[in-house]
């Protein structure tokens, strides 16, 4: 692995990149919005296609007949009943919608999946990860290009384990996940606040004061005058961000601060496709009752699900 690969790789596992002084860095994880369309079943059920397959599925819906696409639409519901009792929960479609809005983060999985696999067993190691990503590292532990490999190796272990969630320090393609996009598991968040307290901690006392927190997203670069932005942040961090005024923010503050308890869109949507395909409202659904209303689902047009039902048998 080249340098400019082993960054890149780096890169994913959170290690961010310095912004330009007058450029805002955002640390905050926010959910993603379902579609960018609007959510008016009155007018269309674009919004409902787009959350439940997600954007780029919705758009090769034109390519099948409505027939077709009761047919497809029935294989995804089997997908979709996890338990197999024949009901599709609120809770089963707000964890497909869910899988099919993070189809980013599952190629993104994908495509690096290979190189770290060196021994083709459907499964990733910490010393083939630790191997590929630093063997340049453990073969010269002092190379002379300003990186500290160490402390990043450190840093890489600690939150393998954390993904890693039988502890035999190999991880199946979720755990690996986990891994590189700790921010999307409620498991990995403690290591998504702790590994963010460490990057904006300078004086390492475990908590974040006001020039820490500012300094992070912020470099004077030797101008006085700060930008409106930056003076708006100063105010937010007197006046929400320190909620103890203590004049610092510690694990609980930060974790407010970067994982906000957000609007859960992927449970709306859920307990919008139930209320709205229930013919005989016992708070479940059957296949018939979901391709009686196929149109709310996937639309009056049809789609090729074949990549979904693939890529989401591989998860």
């Amino acid at each position: 692995m080249d340098l400019q690969q082993f960054l890149m790789c780096l890169s994913l596992c959170t290690a961010f990149a310095l912004s330009k002084p007058t450029e805002k860095k955002d640390r905050v994880h926010h959910e993603p919005q379902l579609s960018d369309k609007v959510h008016n079943d009155a007018q269309s059920f674009d919004y409902d296609h787009d959350a439940f397959l997600g954007a780029e599925e919705a758009k090769t819906f034109d390519q099948l007949t409505p027939e077709e696409s009761k047919e497809r639409l029935g294989m995804i519901v089997d997908k979709i009943d996890a338990d197999k009792d024949g009901f599709v929960t609120e809770g089963e479609l707000k964890s497909w919608i869910k899988h099919a809005q993070k189809k980013y983060i599952y190629d993104n999985v994908e495509n690096q999946w290979q190189e770290f696999d060196m021994n083709q067993d459907g499964l990733i190691s910490w010393d083939e990860y630790r191997n590929v990503t630093y063997g340049t590292y453990l073969d010269d532990p002092d190379p002379d290009d300003g990186f500290n490999y160490k402390q990043m190796m450190v840093r890489d272990e600690r939150r393998f384990k954390m993904a890693d969630k039988d502890g035999d320090l190999i991880a199946t393609k979720e755990e690996f996940t986990a891994f590189l996009h700790p921010e999307e598991y409620d498991y990995m968040k403690d290591i998504v606040v702790q590994e963010t307290m460490e990057d904006i901690d300078k004086n390492a006392d475990g908590f974040i004061d006001l020039e820490e927190y500012i300094g992070d997203m912020y470099s004077h670069d030797g101008n006085t005058d700060e930008p409106e932005w930056v003076k708006t942040e100063r105010e937010q961090f007197v006046e929400f961000r320190d909620k103890n005024r203590d004049g610092k923010m510690d694990k609980e503050e930060t974790k407010d601060w970067i994982l906000p308890s957000d609007y859960d869109h992927a449970e709306a949507e859920a307990r919008h496709l139930v209320y709205e395909s229930d013919q005989n409202k016992d708070g479940k659904l059957t296949k018939e009752e979901i391709v009686d209303k196929y149109d709310l689902f996937v639309g009056s047009q049809a789609t090729d699900f074949g990549e979904a039902l693939v890529r989401h048998d591989e998860f």
